[in-house]
């Protein structure tokens, strides 16, 4: 809510006051300030701008970032190193295990395109620790040979990403990284629903199936096999069908409990939706899906009422979905 944004942000403005009094902070209710509202095109609450150098033309801005400690973590990176520069394996252990997540980036050389992309990628994901190396026996002692991009969950490598020069880009990674706040599946409801949206990634398939039934864990397992191979691309939720709280997602994919298990991708900037064609949830049913929405081959979705037995009956016809095109066009 932007109440416990508005707090958290005066936190951070409170520790940075100490640590980097060059910083300053602000608040502006834009109710009151129409021109600031059209000037800085505020579309959505709240909305948290960085201005550098005095400048207003473009200020850069702060975004998915809810906590005081990651404000202050991204306002750091702004405005000095992004990366902690590793030395040693002790050094790189302390802090791999200082946080759940750790982002190390394992480079041949310190200047390069890949180099430049990590950083960048450093600045806009303060919700966990980056640091990069140069160092040999650093890289033996992880067993890396190309520049490489590790993520290490409780301390352990979860995810190796080879970075060649201009392949990736920064939203690339970025979406990449940010997965890994979540699980590899994530189950739907009113506390990970805010943080499913707050990572980068647009397109979403859901799985809705009831979580008590007989096939379950076969179904489960299959999602997630197909979830790690397209992790970074597409968001993998899990929708209880039990769960009546959940009742305005079946509304919205028009979802009845005769379909379940069912399976939509949904585009969040389109808000297209895609129907899986096949019924059973295999592994390769899903990947066959999902590799034929990446592809841009799916077919769009357009949720329909069935036709009624009397729509031709009176003079006034009955249309739905499937009926429209063939009796209007």
């Amino acid at each position: 809510s932007s109440q416990n944004l508005s707090e958290e942000f005066a936190e951070a403005a409170r520790q940075l006051k100490k640590e980097a009094p060059r910083i300053q902070f602000g608040k502006i209710d834009v109710t009151h300030h129409h021109d600031l509202r059209k000037e800085f095109n505020i579309r959505e609450f709240p909305t948290v701008k960085f201005f550098v150098d005095g400048g207003r033309e473009d200020p850069i801005d702060c975004k998915g970032v809810r906590q005081a400690s990651a404000f202050i973590t991204w306002v750091k990176r702004r405005t000095g190193p992004s990366t902690v520069l590793i030395n040693s394996t002790d050094q790189a252990e302390a802090i791999i295990h200082a946080d759940d997540l750790a982002v190390i980036g394992f480079f041949k050389e310190l200047h390069n395109d890949s180099v430049e992309v990590f950083c960048e990628t450093a600045r806009d994901v303060p919700e966990m620790p980056f640091g990069m190396t140069t160092s040999e026996d650093v890289c033996a002692n992880y067993g890396i040979q190309k520049n490489t991009l590790v993520v290490f969950k409780k301390g352990k490598p979860v995810h190796n990403e080879v970075l060649e020069d201009g392949r990736q880009n920064k939203l690339d990674l970025t979406r990449l990284i940010k997965t890994f706040t979540l699980d590899l599946v994530t189950e739907y409801n009113l506390e990970t629903s805010v943080k499913i949206f707050d990572v980068p990634v647009e397109n979403h398939i859901l799985l809705f199936t009831p979580t008590n039934s007989e096939t379950f864990s076969a179904i489960y397992e299959n999602y997630k096999s197909a979830a790690a191979e397209f992790r970074g691309k597409i968001m993998f939720v899990l929708v209880d069908t039990n769960e009546r709280r959940n009742g305005r997602i079946f509304e919205y994919f028009r979802i009845r409990e005769v379909d379940v298990p069912a399976v939509r991708i949904l585009n969040l900037t389109s808000d297209a939706k895609y129907k899986m064609p096949a019924d059973e949830v295999t592994v390769e049913n899903l990947k066959e899906f999902c590799q034929s929405y990446l592809n841009g081959k799916a077919k769009l979705h357009l949720s329909s009422e069935e036709i009624p037995e009397d729509w031709d009956k009176t003079p006034v016809k009955v249309l739905v979905g499937k009926n429209f095109n063939r009796i209007v066009f």
